[in-house]
């Protein structure tokens, strides 16, 4: 991914993009590695409404008085050159930029854009003694391209505010002064002094003994996240009731929030099979039409006996008019666009409109169970340590042991023990993936992990794990089996309701878990999950998905994109729950839901779905108004307002639908 400077630059500077036949889709990254060329569709698109209109004003109202002098109040003056600088004056506001931009098009090689079609079309019909005509195109193209800069300024607009949470400025503390400075020229290292309530411009590490963040704006988890010193706090957090100090450890630009910014305003450049056939089509169908449109006005003299020149120029003309593809190569990005903004308002975020597109066609839907379906906040039921060994002993040593680990079990086993004894030294400390943690105390061996573990070590126990519905967490020492605890997970309380969505979408559900496979058994139960399988290692999770990918189903795995990484490249799209606290996840997945909500899969299916919906609502409409209105402009039995209707009005039309996606409920 490209650095967030950049990224800030995209939002601040507005990349010139284009809706003609050879460039890209309406959003760009500025430093992407291609050179965008071509007509700024946000133009303007930060001052005010009028002054984005006032060309637009002036032409319109000179246009009028035109007509007016022409048709209904006739005057002896406006004739000849009076009439002509009338309405080359009214057609320069609008004119000039379209003529730059195609000046610029065809030195940098492109000349078929659609500002070389407008600009013919339009001096053309000066030249035959249209210029109210010539005039009104110009005008009616230039408000649909305003319009059009509006509507792709305020989907990116929308996308940041909801993503950018920081603040612009932060307190960091010089000779112990908390000093007040830009956040994005704090230096790595620095100390920034957060009072309460106030947020966290970066990434860092709390030097406080512990501090209580809220993190509702960037997970809409509303319970506060109680941390210790030394761990991680990130970006956009609110600080609680106390001051605390954070140790600035990644700069403004590369913050996770950074990251996050970046995935999403960069997201277009991976493109839906929709948008490369059409950016592919209108290389191709431009020159045609351009060529036909010469056909049109020529040919006719060698079978027309009464061939007048100026009648089937103003033909081509028109023809040159309608077959501006404007409304297809803006509408449809737009509307992917939209779908992407819809989607980030209810905090699921898509890498690219490709995975709108291979969302809304998925047959299969994997869960991962833990931090998935369920809260993933572990508590202690019940502790079973043998009588000959001190209970106490054994719980200290484990949780010293868990505290190496970032896995929920972990931190249920730490909040029920509580504070690390500082004075126990474990020596040759393994995580072996799969299993658990193994680790050496004054010589003797301490295993801690699932029953495989201790198999894997041939330690004999005498109990049945498949008897013990809650998750459990054995241990031996010394080589022998020395009891186990009970840990219980809560289903998150939007869970049924997901599985009850995806069935109603025609989406079949399998869980899949590192957990016993009572207990997985015992959740997909409650769940109405008929597909569940426990004690999987994360190859048995590949292997699982290869099944149904065997059967030429499409596959979404969701998990939480670190030990479920390998399939969540194999899967057809990836989706990962809670990415914000993930590094692996905003990388692996394809799509990254922000508040561990499951219901919001079945949510991005159906946004997947509606996009789709709507992008090819615009393509038949476009495609069925321009064929009907070239076939009349070949026969001479259109004029230019019906073209001017066949590109601008239509491409209004096909915005209008495209955004509309970012108000609906999903």
């Amino acid at each position: 991914m490209i650095h967030q400077d950049k990224e800030v630059k995209n939002i601040k500077n507005k990349p010139k993009t284009s809706c003609c036949c050879s460039h890209d889709e309406p959003v760009h990254s500025e430093n992407d590695g291609h050179d965008h060329e071509g007509h700024d569709h946000e133009h303007g698109a930060e001052g005010s409404l009028f002054q984005m209109f006032l060309p637009s004003i002036i032409s319109f109202v000179l246009l009028l008085i035109g007509i007016g002098l022409d048709n209904y109040f006739p005057q002896d003056w406006f004739t000849g050159i009076v009439r002509i600088g009338w309405y080359a004056i009214a057609y320069l506001p609008v004119g000039i930029p379209v003529l730059r931009e195609a000046y610029e098009s065809i030195v940098k090689g492109d000349v078929f854009s659609e500002f070389f079609l407008m600009c013919i079309a339009t001096i053309g019909a000066f030249a035959i003694g249209e210029y109210p005509e010539g005039v009104a195109v110009m005008l009616f193209y230039t408000i649909g391209e305003t319009f059009q800069g509006m509507a792709v300024s305020k989907a990116k607009s929308s996308i940041k505010s909801l993503l950018d949470q920081r603040p612009d400025e932060v307190n960091i503390l010089e000779n112990n002064i908390p000093v007040k400075v830009k956040a994005k020229d704090v230096q790595i290292g620095a100390i920034i002094q957060l009072k309460a309530g106030e947020k966290l411009g970066l990434d860092g590490e709390l030097l406080s003994e512990s501090a209580s963040f809220n993190t509702a704006a960037l997970t809409g988890e509303s319970k506060p996240d109680t941390k210790k010193k030394g761990e991680t706090v990130l970006a956009g957090m609110i600080n609680g009731n106390t001051i605390a100090e954070v140790k600035v450890t990644a700069a403004y630009n590369d913050s996770k929030l950074s990251k996050i910014l970046e995935l999403v305003q960069n997201a277009t450049t991976k493109k839906a099979p929709a948008e490369l056939f059409i950016r592919k089509f209108a290389k191709i169908y431009t020159p045609i039409v351009v060529y036909l449109a010469i056909a049109i006005c020529l040919l006719p003299m060698l079978f027309v006996d009464n061939y007048v020149f100026s009648d089937w120029l103003y033909r081509a003309l028109v023809f040159l008019v309608i077959s501006c593809p404007c409304a297809l190569v803006i509408s449809i990005p737009l509307g992917y666009f939209g779908g992407i903004g819809a989607a980030s308002k209810n905090g699921i975020l898509f890498k690219g409109s490709n995975f709108l597109d291979s969302i809304s066609t998925i047959q299969n839907v994997v869960v991962d169970k833990t931090g998935t379906m369920t809260e993933g906040i572990f508590k202690v039921q019940e502790v079973i340590i043998k009588p000959e060994l001190n209970k106490d002993e054994i719980l200290k040593l484990i949780n010293v042991l868990e505290s190496r680990s970032t896995h929920p079990v972990a931190t249920a086993i730490h909040n029920y023990v509580g504070a690390i004894d500082s004075s126990v030294e474990l020596t040759n400390i393994e995580e072996i993936s799969g299993h658990g943690l193994k680790a050496v105390f004054n010589g003797k061996e301490l295993l801690v992990g699932n029953f495989k573990l201790l198999n894997k070590f041939n330690i004999s126990y005498d109990i049945d794990p498949s008897t013990i519905v809650y998750t459990t967490i054995a241990i031996a020492y010394d080589g022998k089996f020395a009891g186990y605890l009970t840990i219980a997970d809560e289903i998150k309380e939007d869970a049924k309701e997901t599985v009850s969505k995806l069935k109603s979408l025609g989406v079949k559900l399998t869980m899949l878990s590192g957990d016993k496979t009572n207990v997985v058994q015992f959740v997909a139960d409650k769940l109405g999950i008929t597909k569940a399988f426990g004690d999987l290692l994360p190859e048995d999770k590949v292997n699982k998905v290869n099944e149904i990918k065997a059967k030429n189903e499409t596959i979404a795995f969701v998990g939480d994109g670190v030990n479920d990484a390998p399939v969540i490249a194999l899967s057809t799209v990836g989706i990962a729950m809670g990415g914000l606290g993930s590094d692996a996840a905003i990388e692996t997945a394809d799509v990254v839901i922000q508040d561990d909500k499951p219901s919001k899969i079945a949510m991005a299916i159906n946004i997947g779905k509606q996009t789709k919906k709507i992008v090819w609502q615009n393509i038949t409409l476009a495609f069925v108004v321009k064929a009907f209105v070239l076939i009349l402009g070949a026969g001479g039995l259109a004029t230019m307002w019906e073209a001017v209707f066949a590109d601008v009005g239509v491409a209004l039309l096909a915005i209008l639908n495209a955004v509309r996606i970012q108000k609906m409920r999903f």
